[in-house]
């Protein structure tokens, strides 16, 4: 069995789980920090998080843009990012394996989420809001990449593409 939970992602001096937006999210604790004031957050798959919401709060709370992660028994990532002047989108990583999740509800990734290209296309205006200039053609690539063993590896791997490393 795989993980499931969340990734919250945003820059802030103070931590994210003391913020407004977040106190009300019991068991949200650092993962990582990220270079600048960015930080990754993680809380357990329960109790569930409205994930868009709280992108959005975070983006209004921040004034910067923010991104959540639902993994999804290691085997994909719904992507919430949101910033304050575009509002949200959503996107996932490992499409086949969203797709087989999906199909269980009679459901399609497109139902829910940006084709690969366009989200490459909301990942590097997101990315411009956070100060940082990316290429289209390796966030495409992530979109379309399936989890090889983790999507866990994947979502790091978008952030780093977004402009986010490591401390």
């Amino acid at each position: 069995m795989g993980y499931w939970g969340y990734f919250v992602v945003a820059e802030s001096a103070s931590p994210l789980g003391g913020l407004a937006c977040t106190r009300a999210t019991p068991g949200l604790t650092l993962n990582r920090r990220l270079s600048g004031d960015w930080q990754v957050w993680e809380h357990p798959a329960e109790p569930e998080i409205e994930a868009d919401d709280l992108a959005l709060a975070l983006a209004e709370e921040t004034g910067k843009p923010a991104l959540v992660g639902f993994v999804m028994d290691s085997d994909c990532v719904v992507i919430e990012a949101a910033d304050s002047s575009n509002g949200a989108w959503t996107a996932c990583l490992s499409p086949k394996a969203m797709a087989g999740y999906l199909a269980d509800d009679g459901q399609r990734p497109e139902d829910w989420m940006l084709a690969p290209n366009q989200a490459a296309e909301h990942a590097v205006t997101w990315a411009r809001l956070t100060g940082h200039q990316v290429a289209n053609a390796p966030l495409v690539e992530i979109f379309q990449k399936e989890a090889d063993p983790f999507a866990e590896d994947l979502f790091f791997a978008l952030l780093g593409s977004l402009g986010l490393g490591p401390e």
